[in-house]
């Protein structure tokens, strides 16, 4: 598992007009190849009446699945823009549609390709790019004495970060904690209620965090 990465937000959708020519971008997060094929359908199929709905999703750790479709552009100058800006912005599980409404003015290979990826970028604005950081979530079990006090700490941490609080017999607290950092933090924990605590390590997750385009 990478410790971060890139990826998009959510769905975004973008239109710009260029030379009479509509380009509406649609860009969403895809973790595997079946769910980006079927954004592409979906777009696809709402945009059946378009003149091309052009793609490209970068998919993987390693950005080990990459595919580029022109939809009947000329070879090069659609979906390998869309794929470039991708990897320029450096965004891991993200597919991207850009359908094109023909207004009758040609743009020529390098207007084409321009086109494309000013739309993407656009695209992907509107979707909004997100951090994903791995780590760990560590669970700290307390008595109900020691819960203001430890929220507290917890919500103006600048280290780490309260994931959620259960109310059971006693407090189980978690908190997103850096890998590196989980020794640290069952120190603090346990200096914080004077050794009254019960810590232990969970699963492994991402924490997202918006990021400026």
């Amino acid at each position: 598992m990478l410790p971060s990465y890139y990826t998009v937000k959510g769905y975004g959708e973008n239109e710009i007009e260029i030379e009479r020519s509509r380009f509406i971008a649609h860009v969403a997060r895809a973790e595997t190849t079946d769910e980006a094929l079927e954004f592409i359908q979906k777009i696809k199929k709402k945009h059946s009446n378009a003149t091309h709905n052009c793609s490209a999703y970068l998919i993987g750790e390693n950005d080990q699945i990459q595919k580029a479709n022109d939809d009947g552009e000329p070879s090069g100058t659609a979906g390998v823009p869309i794929l470039e800006v991708l990897k320029k912005k450096k965004l891991k599980d993200t597919v991207v549609v850009i359908t094109r409404y023909f207004g009758g003015i040609k743009l020529g290979a390098g207007g084409l390709i321009r086109a494309y990826g000013n739309a993407t970028s656009e695209g992907i604005l509107a979707a909004g790019i997100v951090e994903r950081t791995l780590m760990r979530v560590i669970h700290t079990k307390v008595d109900y004495t020691w819960l203001g006090k430890l929220e507290n700490e917890l919500r103006s941490s600048t280290a780490y970060t309260l994931k959620e609080i259960h109310y059971l017999d006693m407090v189980e607290i978690e908190t997103y904690v850096e890998d590196s950092n989980t020794e640290t933090f069952a120190e603090w924990m346990t200096e914080l209620t004077n050794g009254q605590s019960e810590i232990y390590e969970g699963a492994r997750v991402y924490l997202e965090h918006d990021e400026a385009v």
